[in-house]
């Protein structure tokens, strides 16, 4: 098992680490394994803080420079905390026509967020993109899993509310 000393970081607990230590101990020895590693480190903590980059590196024998240079290119990984559910708010010419800057509106305002950022206590982040792929129900959001079409900035709030 991998021995290396684990960093000190608030947002990693004790069985994250144990958990981080299986994925990393599961790959080493496979060649190009690091995305997936970064993947499965990333789903765990929910980010890859620097401490974590490193004990990546540390734990797979690789430069940490490569490492932190394949988090860096690739969008999926963050290197901020994300919220517990990430708001995916369509942006696209149908959505757009039919009012989703409005709904985007309403969110930030209601949760003091931008997109690309996370709520204070973590519970969402908020994320624009070009297509959603759902474009006869827009406007769309989607939150984790879940589609929500023909959303509304009168009824976004509550649409949001069961997201704890």
């Amino acid at each position: 098992m991998t021995c290396f000393i684990k960093p000190h970081h608030d947002d990693i607990t004790q069985t994250m680490w144990q958990k981080i230590n299986i994925v990393i101990e599961t790959n080493k020895y496979t060649s190009g394994a690091i995305i997936t590693v970064l993947r499965e480190c990333q789903e765990i903590v929910n980010y890859l803080p620097v401490e974590l980059i490193d004990y990546i590196a540390d734990g797979m024998s690789l430069p940490r420079s490569e490492v932190f240079g394949v988090v860096s290119f690739y969008s999926l990984f963050s290197l901020k905390p994300k919220g517990r559910h990430t708001i995916k708010v369509c942006t696209g010419t149908a959505c757009y026509v039919k009012g989703i800057r409005e709904v985007i509106n309403r969110i930030e305002g209601e949760f003091d967020l931008k997109e690309g950022g996370t709520t204070e206590d973590r519970r969402f982040s908020l994320e624009c993109v070009r297509c959603l792929g759902a474009c006869g129900l827009a406007p769309v959001m989607v939150v984790g899993e879940d589609t929500h079409g023909d959303i509304a900035a009168e009824n976004v709030i509550k649409s949001l509310e069961d997201y704890k």
